[in-house]
């Protein structure tokens, strides 16, 4: 096999669209590493800077490129400018070409050759200089055939991994949502009767700026701990207008649009932040633990309230503050009975985290699995037409 540059065997093409509607792929619709489309049909939309593409092209994202956003079209149509429309000539299939833009070698070239710090992208100049070994025709479609077989048994078991998880999360909520039933001492009471003041959301327009305040978004609440140098900052003086929504340690901060019941406390290097429209403030009294609270945002009742009063079919489901402080919970009254309920609530929620953390686990390695088969068949490593893993001489 001889070694090529990408750019003798590919041609680039940019070519705007008419500005009618056609079938377009953005960026949100490409699964990251997988070469595979997250919608299904493919919508239409109309955008005048968006590149025509047709069916046996290869679309590559040049945007943070070690997301490894590749597709290959089975019809034309328009994609956002932000991908590099591949298009094989003579002596490359498209399948092949697909691979290769998934393989360990391509990304790490998009990755090191990317310009720019917060959102890095590469081109077609610096990806056209890409050196790789050629196969001949016949072994690339053996090369495309093998990892079609192989790649749909992996992306099956990690289909069966989401599921697993996600059907563990709703046990989880169901789990938590019974031992708050259960709890002997506990009396139906509203949410609004157990905070120091109402829920409150955060900053309705916010201006970014080096120095200021640091600024808490929904994505944030993930892992709050240790963040406050990394959050984005808004100016004093546009805090200083959502004074009420500053931030207190053990501060209950919740997503409320879009992603709802995302939940977390808030930590001490924290005191003074603000937060984003998306996020809503719950301080609790002083006789209500805020961890158990957190915990009961995490059960079934409560996000079927949050979805009863959002409504299911809306596209940006947003939870009002009046209605969250009027949610129904079980809570309760003994000092001595909060604390058991936190301790049994606790065993449940480790538990669970213990094996959400297994499943995930299980698929970050068939994500390396997948991205392994891909760099070794495309780059020779194993014999495809015996897949015994014997290297090609």
């Amino acid at each position: 096999m001889s070694f090529v540059r990408v750019k003798t065997v590919v041609q680039n093409f940019t070519i705007k669209s008419d500005g009618l509607a056609h079938p377009f792929i953005g960026l949100e619709n490409l699964e990251s590493g997988t070469g595979r489309l997250l919608v299904d049909p493919i919508p239409c939309k109309a955008a005048e800077d968006s590149l025509v593409h047709q069916r046996g092209d290869v679309l590559f994202c040049k945007l943070r490129p070690y997301l490894a956003k590749s597709y290959l079209p089975q019809m034309s149509g328009t994609a956002t400018g932000e991908l590099l429309v591949l298009r094989p000539k003579a002596l490359i299939s498209s399948r092949f070409l697909m691979y290769l833009t998934l393989s360990g070698p391509w990304i790490e070239w998009a990755s090191v050759s990317a310009y720019g710090t917060k959102m890095p992208r590469t081109s077609w100049e610096l990806m056209g200089e890409f050196r790789f070994a050629l196969p001949s025709l016949e072994m690339q479609d053996r090369i495309a055939e093998f990892l079609d077989g192989e790649i749909e048994k992996i992306d099956a078991i990690s289909q069966a991994r989401k599921r697993q998880g996600a059907l563990l999360g709703r046990h989880r909520a169901v789990a938590l949502s019974g031992l708050f039933a259960r709890a002997s001492s506990s009396v139906p009471t509203r949410l609004k009767y157990l905070m120091r003041n109402k829920p409150r959301y955060g900053v309705l327009v916010p201006e970014f700026t080096d120095n200021g305040v640091p600024f808490v978004r929904i994505n944030d609440l993930l892992d709050l701990r240790g963040r406050a140098v990394s959050l984005v900052r808004i100016p004093e003086a546009l805090s200083q207008q959502y004074a009420r929504t500053r931030v207190q340690p053990n501060d209950i901060l919740l997503s409320v649009v879009g992603t709802l019941g995302r939940a977390a406390l808030a930590p001490v290097e924290l005191e003074g932040a603000n937060i984003a429209r998306a996020v809503a403030s719950l301080r609790v009294r002083h006789d209500v633990d805020p961890g158990l609270f957190v915990r009961w945002i995490e059960t079934a009742d409560f996000m079927r309230q949050a979805l009863d009063a959002t409504g299911n079919d809306t596209a940006q489901p947003t939870l009002g503050m009046e209605d969250l402080a009027n949610f129904k919970l079980r809570w309760p009254t003994d000092a001595h009975e909060q604390r058991r309920l936190a301790q049994e609530v606790e065993e449940v929620a480790k538990h669970h985290d213990e094996l959400t953390a297994c499943y995930e686990r299980q698929t970050r390695l068939l994500t390396e699995r997948r991205r392994a088969l891909i760099t070794a068949a495309v780059t020779g490593q194993i014999d495809v037409t015996t897949a015994r893993g014997v290297r090609v001489p």
